[in-house]
């Protein structure tokens, strides 16, 4: 495995970035920037062995330091959203930053993914990676608690992408982290992706409001466009939700929350790639960029071009006792692990 770690231009208060390209004995890639903790390129094979990007990215980082859609981001202190951006913690309650109408979404306005992250690379016999720390303030976009999070990001010789995020903290507060990156495994800047399938693991996914707040309820997928369960494609299913212009759920990942099983497999037919998803986390938003501008702000991408598979624990956990807790506690350690495997179909 390479690593090599090159300029990335400076912040708008003249911090220098970083971009890190790590490649294999194959000659696949991945790169990624400190800045936002954030996943770029990610350069694996079609069934013809032929190298194509399958995440969206931006080739400069003026875009990243602009408001853009979290492409490739290490998303906290707690992805997805949060009623009313209020919670409350030992009897006391917290106004956390309202940045989507009335509700809390990805962190705030200056949230994790726009920070520049401390870096440190490392390798091992067939695997590399980089570990990005970032330490967020009590009081942060209105969060309680000093945390100290940890992305670590690795690329192995087998295509195996592995993320592995953690946090501390020194007072009780909530925290949810995810990467956001958009996948088209065709080819970034292909075009739609209605003919890629996708089959899930699950059963059940969240009943939500009409703002996508978490009601509390699980509902069953069967019979509805959010049945995944057997591999489909994306198309229909985009079709179907016409009231949200395509899919962006949460779904209960089968099996035990806190161990590494499977979550979702995604297949382009035309080039024979898949991605398989495997997380500890207990849930995993599909959103299929239902609301990407197709301007300078997304890279010229517009809606469905692409899809997200956003592991992470429940939106609004915080406010919902029967959702898997994203409390954390001084002295313990939040950690959870999720691996994207790149194969061909033949």
């Amino acid at each position: 495995m390479q690593i090599e770690t090159t300029p990335f231009g400076m912040t708008n208060d003249g911090q220098p970035v970083h971009r890190f390209t790590i490649t294999g004995k194959n000659g696949h890639s991945i790169s990624l920037t400190d800045f936002g903790a954030s996943l770029m390129d990610v350069n694996v094979p079609d069934r013809d062995g032929k190298l194509s990007n399958v995440n969206l990215a931006f080739d400069s980082l003026a875009p990243y330091l602009a408001r853009h859609p979290y492409f490739g981001s290490t998303v906290g202190r707690f992805c997805n959203r949060i009623a009313n951006g209020t919670f409350t913690i030992d009897g006391k309650t917290y106004q956390v930053t309202k940045n989507i109408g009335k509700h809390h979404l990805h962190g705030g306005v200056v949230a994790f993914d726009h920070l520049l992250w401390k870096s440190e690379t490392y390798q091992s016999d067939n695997a590399a990676g980089v570990r990005f720390t970032l330490v967020s303030p009590d009081g942060d976009e209105g969060f309680p608690g000093t945390v100290t999070a940890i992305a670590d990001y690795s690329f192995s010789d087998d295509d195996e992408l592995t993320m592995v995020f953690s946090a501390t903290t020194d007072a009780p507060t909530h925290v949810n982290l995810t990467n956001h990156s958009y996948w088209n495994l065709a080819g970034a800047g292909s075009g739609k992706v209605y003919d890629q399938t996708m089959k899930i693991e699950a059963d059940e996914v969240l009943d939500v409001d009409d703002d996508s707040i978490p009601t509390g309820k699980l509902n069953d997928v069967a019979d509805t466009p959010l049945d995944f369960r057997k591999a489909s494609p994306l198309g229909p299913h985009i079709d179907e939700m016409k009231k949200s212009n395509g899919v962006d759920h949460c779904f209960v990942v089968r099996g035990k929350s806190g161990t590494l099983r499977l979550a979702a497999t995604a297949t382009d037919p035309k080039s024979g790639r898949v991605m398989t998803v495997l997380t500890t986390q207990p849930g995993m938003q599909l959103y299929t960029s239902n609301f990407l501008p197709g301007d300078d702000s997304s890279g010229g991408h517009a809606s469905h071009e692409a899809f997200c598979v956003e592991t992470q624990h429940y939106p609004n956990a915080c406010n919902i006792p029967s959702f898997p807790t994203t409390l954390l506690k001084p002295g313990e350690t939040m950690t959870e692990t999720t691996i994207h495997r790149f194969s061909v179909e033949r």
